[in-house]
């Protein structure tokens, strides 16, 4: 029975040896990065041989770790005999006693520090990412506040940009004559509309002022591009538009840009110079916003709140249901203008008008409806309820008015331009971003929004002038001021 009981404890002291080495290594190995120090178990101590032939086993490996173990052991015996002055031979003293019973404390301790100091860092880690986060937040809503409060007007500011002319007095001269039936637009030009952004989808756009003309027998076109496409794209398009009816008629073309049409008729000049110098009469700029619009940019602007979200919104509605490009949007954005601009410069020979206005914010505009377009009805004779048959059958109209609130809507973005920025607008375009540098201005005295110009009201006062009238206005301001550079004189 002895040497059973001696069997069964010193395997147990081989196998917990090993345990207690494992442990130390895992835990010092995880916090330290280092081996642990190898500690004597109570079998470390014991006097009798544990020889392997008397187990069960009889693997080769694991009498190589046996022994392995049994040096290990001895060496950490002979350390503890040296530090502590024992014999080699007194296993059962106190020390080893004290060694057992004070290891794990001691590891629990250090494992305890260490978890501490673990959730300590944690705790400051979150405590730094909910700081940053709310610094961001705040910057993002102090961005989305300020908006283009910094943008607007940048080219008054900027050094190096030529200076811009006032003409609003002849240009109410000649307004008044045009009204009062003197028209001395020459026939010697080919008069080019360019229309602006979604005037795709507004089929009356500039159509009044190219019947206008025709009636008056000047050659005039509406140029046939997509006006949801980029500025550059559209550049190219017109420059390839102005050098085919320069060679059709023989005739240099006057441009006359609405809106974004202005700005890509820009753009064309400004790049293609070299070749359609001699071709172009002339440019006038509507209501175009050269130097961006705080409408794109205040949408589009990358760092305030929401501006992903709304970001998607608009390729969502000029993409998907317009099947526009977006980069026609980014285009009007104060960056890329500013971009654009100090990279191309207009060229200083050619005339250059810009004309823009301030929309009506009464409260009687939200009542004004505007005509974009006519539907086409097919034609119903109306019933008679005579006996005889009847000539006298009234027919109904074939074109109905498609009119919407669009000065309204026009209304309202002048009232938040006006309220956030303080700045007049036409609803879309503020007039000192429409203001193209080196130019020829004209501020009118009347109030017109945005695309009063392109469209006509559904109701017409008389007594005021039309949008057909003030583009014949422009042009003949321009004209002269043609005439005036080739002769060499500045009477601006």
């Amino acid at each position: 029975m002895d040497d059973i009981f001696i069997r069964i404890l010193d395997l147990t002291s081989y196998i917990s040896s090993p345990l207690l080495h494992f442990l130390e290594d895992l835990y010092f190995g995880i916090f330290n990065g280092c081996p642990a120090v190898e500690y004597p178990s109570s079998a470390s101590y014991h006097e009798r041989q544990f020889t392997f032939k008397e187990c069960a086993s009889s693997s080769n490996h694991s009498v190589a770790t046996h022994r392995g173990t049994q040096r290990r052991l001895v060496n950490a015996k002979e350390h503890l005999c040296v530090n502590t002055g024992t014999e080699a031979g007194d296993t059962h003293g106190g020390t080893s006693l004290v060694l057992k019973r004070l290891t794990l404390p001691l590891c629990g301790l250090r494992l305890f520090r260490r978890l501490a100091l673990a959730s300590w860092r944690c705790f400051l880690g979150f405590c730094k990412h909910t700081i940053e986060r709310v610094k961001s937040i705040i910057s993002r809503v102090q961005k989305g506040l300020r908006g283009s409060s910094d943008d607007i007007g940048w080219m008054q500011r900027t050094p190096g940009l030529p200076p811009v002319k006032d003409g609003t007095t002849r240009f109410l001269e000649l307004l008044q004559g045009v009204r009062n039936g003197k028209h001395i637009l020459p026939d010697s030009f080919v008069y080019l509309l360019i229309p602006g952004l979604f005037s795709n989808h507004g089929p009356l756009y500039f159509v009044a002022t190219k019947r206008f003309f025709s009636k008056m027998g000047l050659a005039c076109h509406i140029a046939k591009i997509h006006s949801e496409a980029s500025v550059e794209h559209n550049a190219w398009v017109l420059k390839n538009y102005i050098e085919e009816l320069y060679w059709g008629s023989g005739k240099r073309v006057m441009l006359l840009g609405h809106s974004k049409g202005g700005v890509d008729a820009a753009a064309a000049l400004s790049k293609y110079w070299p070749d359609l110098q001699g071709k172009v009469a002339g440019l006038a700029l509507v209501q175009s916003p050269y130097g961006g619009t705080p409408i794109a940019s205040d949408v589009l602007r990358e760092g305030q709140v929401a501006d992903k979200k709304a970001r998607r919104v608009m390729e969502l509605l000029i993409c998907k249901l317009i099947k526009g490009d977006f980069q026609a949007m980014e285009d009007l954005t104060y960056e890329k203008r500013k971009d654009f601009i100090l990279s191309h410069k207009l060229p200083e020979e050619i005339p250059l008008i810009s004309f823009h206005s301030e929309a009506n914010i009464a409260p009687s505009v939200l009542a004004t409806l505007t005509q974009i377009a006519h539907a086409e009805l097919p034609w119903f004779p109306l019933p008679t309820f005579s006996d005889g048959p009847s000539n006298d059958c009234v027919q109904p109209s074939r074109k109905v008015p498609v009119v919407i609130p669009l000065s309204a809507a026009m209304a309202v973005c002048a009232l938040h331009l006006r309220l956030r920025y303080g700045e007049k607008s036409d609803g879309l375009v503020t007039c000192r971003d429409a203001e193209v540098p080196g130019s020829v201005v004209i501020r009118p005295d009347k109030k017109f929004d945005h695309a009063w110009m392109v469209y006509s009201s559904w109701k017409k006062n008389p007594t005021e002038p039309d949008c057909c009238e003030m583009c014949e206005a422009i042009l003949t301001l321009l004209v002269e001021l043609g005439e005036t550079k080739n002769k060499g004189k500045n009477k601006w």
